[in-house]
């Protein structure tokens, strides 16, 4: 299933913010399918719009810190998000920020989170149900315990992966972190939590892990914290890419069986991305799709339910990547 809303956006331009984050890749993506000649016509077998039905601030306490939901609901909202979209430089001037240029003001931008973190949950809830679903949203494995970090305000795989547990629909989760970007928060947010299993391939240099592993007062910076598998990948050494993958997902199952795959799958290794921090990592689209087909195939033979997130892909060219990927699984299931 898809499950997708064209009302939902994606962009950030709207916000006054200049990150290139397009709602292109959701809706030529879409555009893609729905046009498909085999596709289109059975359209109502899988696409799905979210519920609405909403997630609550007490679903936010499962994961982050309470002073730092609270801060979310309160005036210091603004602060929140600036920090988290990293809109001011060090001196107090503004970084690819133009509150002239928006349409709508910053805090708003909340409301549009909290909703991309409800879809994660429904995804997941429907992947239990069909098997397999992908959501035109979600994967903010960046955000920490207590702020939020590389344009992810709330980890929405981990709030959405507990809220199953409380429901008691799920007892263990995996999750699969393709995208370039070390999924850091994720890793820091279930360190000591047997019940969710991670892995993540990534960029082996690069942010955010080009800070220091522990600052001037000893906190150990959050970011370095292991997930249960860490795939680091250097700039050359794409063709490896893949071999790689492959053994890391053969340790999963050493570990106990999962209820549910969460997958962030970023589009961004893909090498025509346009958000500078993803340059140490360059896969060609046949690339991408070797790497997409490795995860698909070994879930489908454990015959693990798998809820698709969409994850990190900037720039005009990344609906490429989830077009690919997504013809072939409907069209395997649907054609």
């Amino acid at each position: 299933m898809i499950l997708h809303d064209k009302h939902q956006g994606h962009g950030l331009s709207e916000f006054g913010i200049d990150i290139p984050v397009k709602d292109s890749r959701a809706l030529r993506t879409f555009k893609q399918l729905k046009d498909h000649p085999r596709l289109g016509p059975r359209i109502a077998t899988w696409h799905l719009k979210p519920s609405g039905e909403p997630l609550h601030a007490a679903d936010f306490y499962r994961v982050h810190s309470p002073s730092y939901v609270d801060r979310l609901y309160s005036d210091q909202l603004e602060a929140e998000l600036i920090r988290t979209y990293e809109l001011v430089n060090s001196d107090g001037t503004y970084y690819r920020y133009s509150p002239a240029d928006a349409e709508k003001p910053l805090t708003a931008l909340f409301d549009r989170v909290v909703s991309k973190v409800t879809g994660t949950w429904q995804c997941c809830r429907i992947a239990l149900t069909y098997g397999f679903c992908f959501y035109f949203g979600g994967g903010m494995h960046h955000a920490q315990w207590d702020f939020g970090n590389g344009f992810c305000l709330l980890n929405d795989i981990v709030i959405a992966i507990r809220r199953l547990q409380a429901d008691r629909q799920i007892r263990h989760a995996w999750v699969i972190d393709t995208d370039a970007h070390k999924g850091d928060g994720t890793a820091a947010l279930t360190q000591n939590d047997p019940t969710i299993t991670s892995l993540s391939i990534h960029m082996a240099h690069g942010w955010p892990l080009d800070g220091h592993p522990v600052d001037g007062a000893g906190r150990r910076n959050p970011s370095f914290t292991s997930s249960d598998i860490d795939i680091p990948v250097d700039r050359g050494e794409e063709d490896a890419y893949t071999h790689r993958l492959a053994a890391g997902l053969n340790q999963f199952e050493t570990y106990p069986p999962p209820d549910l795959a969460v997958v962030v799958y970023g589009a961004d290794p893909y090498l025509h991305d346009e958000l500078p921090s993803t340059r140490k990592l360059k896969l060609t689209l046949a690339q991408m799709m070797e790497r997409d087909l490795l995860v698909y195939r070994f879930l489908k033979r454990l015959k693990v339910p798998m809820a698709y997130l969409m994850a990190g892909g900037y720039g005009d060219r990344a609906w490429e990547v989830y077009s690919q990927f997504l013809e072939y699984v409907l069209l395997e299931k649907y054609g």
